[in-house]
């Protein structure tokens, strides 16, 4: 799902990687980081298609497995899973999400496009920068932070291959929050 804006070559672009759905109140902090710019800013919404196969592969998981349980000496009756079905409601509720980020970003009075990532979010990322003259990157995720430590998350690749600036901001958390003040999380 790819949504076209008009570009112009005055376009401030402001290209988001986006783990998960986008609040009203994310895309308020996103506007208000460009509030001074005086070229037209457009966001272009990269989200990750939800991993469909792990949640098939939870879903068997949930079923105990291979192994069948027995009662009385007879199993139980596995319920029907249909891995299609399961991929496909993961790409519904991705392009529901990426639909609902769109919507609150051009809410805010900016232009916004969005696009579905199928394969590495940071090669995306990185093609998208290219394609649209990109000016900044902001990456939208939970905290991670095995992946942060080990600089393996999309920030820490996204830094060492792009020449632009690329902020990191946690999904559902105001500037405070991820300050270390309010109810956002900190490493103890």
């Amino acid at each position: 799902m790819a949504e076209n804006a008009p570009e112009s070559n005055t376009d401030y672009a402001v290209i988001l990687l986006v783990e998960e759905n986008l609040t009203e109140d994310d895309a308020a902090r996103v506007h208000s980081l460009h509030e001074g710019i005086e070229d037209p800013v457009v966001y272009h919404v990269l989200m990750p298609l939800a991993d469909g196969p792990a949640r098939v592969q939870a879903a068997l998981g949930a079923t105990g497995g291979l192994e069948p349980d027995l009662v009385a000496g007879r199993p139980l009756p596995l319920p029907e899973i249909d891995p299609q079905e399961i991929i496909d409601e993961a790409r519904s509720d991705t392009e529901r999400e990426l639909a609902n980020a769109v919507t609150v970003l051009k809410a805010t009075g900016s232009g916004a496009v969005g696009e579905l990532v199928t394969g590495d979010p940071v090669d995306a990322l990185a093609a998208k920068v290219t394609e649209v003259d990109g000016r900044e990157v902001i990456i939208f995720t939970e905290e991670h932070f095995v992946a942060e430590l080990l600089r393996r998350d999309w920030t820490s690749k996204a830094r060492r291959r792009l020449q632009v600036p690329v902020l990191h901001l946690m999904e559902q958390e105001n500037f405070d929050e991820q300050a270390g003040g309010g109810e956002g999380a900190s490493i103890i």
